[in-house]
């Protein structure tokens, strides 16, 4: 997924979690994504740059779309992340430059390494469904492997965690017993909670992980907080089980993770540790080295922004 903002800022985003649980309401920022669809961003938000390793949430629809061209992204680079791809209603056709050619339809998992450098198209594919529902998240890569060669992973069989009014699909990482078989590179767990009207749960979690609900449909009370779809609950680390009431039939993604140790330079489609090292990947993109090609797609590729003015260097760790 790309971010497509015309004049993107730098976010310098790390380790922000401490303490105990909160209750942190995030409201989106809407963002036009290519010529018809328009998204709702939580990560990175005003206050909060990231959950564990997730570090950009956007959630679009339900749209209907079936006079629209849908989801069209053009071919674009990345850099140091993992894309995630995650939906509930229609499909996304994944090209990159690999020479991967997917469809990734509802409830199964397409997740795309950066490592040092991939590009990539989505789009609906034609003809298409008519409603497009879904998410798309980043998880940024640790040091140690975010130059690591790009791979693609198409998943269409997840493990599920059931209970009384609840239906849980492991996206990534662990969930009470079930893992998924996505590849992860630092403790985290992204799962789609699908909950029946009048179900009172209590979810299992990992204290040592802070966690985010987004809720994606329905009318869903996270911890006594009531979220709406599109928003998003931050609840900080320190619990060992949260509590869930679904008003009506609900769905909710629950991200968590360890808290992310480094410090990262987000702008754009790329995840750096320095300005220069952007600058760097966006000449590289530009000039038309280092990213390869995406074959099939009926369009250019997309240019890249310029550059802010200022560099901005990643800060130490804060605590």
């Amino acid at each position: 997924m790309s971010n497509l903002d015309l004049e993107p800022t730098p976010t310098v985003c790390g380790r922000e979690a401490g303490g105990g649980p909160v209750k942190d309401l995030l409201a989106p920022r809407h963002v036009r994504l290519g010529a018809s669809t328009v998204v709702r961003r939580l990560l990175p938000n005003l206050g909060r740059r990231m959950v564990g390793a997730w570090c950009f949430v956007d959630h679009y629809g339900p749209e209907d779309i079936a006079d629209q061209p849908g989801m069209q992204v053009p071919p674009h680079p990345h850099t140091g992340l993992q894309t995630v791809s995650w939906l509930h209603d229609g499909e996304v056709l994944h090209r990159d430059s690999l020479g991967s050619l997917q469809t990734v339809r509802p409830y199964e998992l397409g997740l795309m390494t950066s490592g040092r450098a991939i590009s990539h198209s989505e789009e609906s594919p034609r003809p298409h469904a008519r409603y497009l529902h879904g998410a798309q998240l980043w998880v940024a890569l640790p040091d140690a492997h975010r130059n690591t060669a790009p791979a693609f992973e198409h998943h269409p069989d997840l493990p599920v965690v059931t209970a009384p009014g609840l239906r849980a699909t492991v996206i990534l990482g662990t969930l009470d017993t079930a893992t998924s078989p996505g590849t992860t590179h630092t403790p985290l767990v992204g799962a789609d909670l699908a909950l029946t009207g009048g179900a009172d749960l209590r979810l299992p979690l990992v204290p040592d992980f802070e966690y985010a609900v987004l809720a994606m449909s329905g009318r869903v009370d996270v911890d006594g907080v009531p979220v709406e779809p599109g928003a998003m609950l931050y609840l900080g680390c320190g619990r060992a089980h949260l509590p869930l009431h679904a008003r009506t039939d609900a769905a909710v993604l629950l991200l968590g993770g360890e808290p992310f140790d480094e410090k990262i330079v987000m702008w754009w489609n790329f995840i750096g540790r320095s300005t220069e090292e952007i600058a760097r990947a966006r000449a590289d993109w530009m000039s038309g080295t280092r990213f390869g090609e995406v074959h099939g797609y009926a369009g250019d590729r997309l240019p890249a922004p310029e550059l802010p003015a200022l560099p901005l260097k990643p800060r130490g760790r804060e605590r």
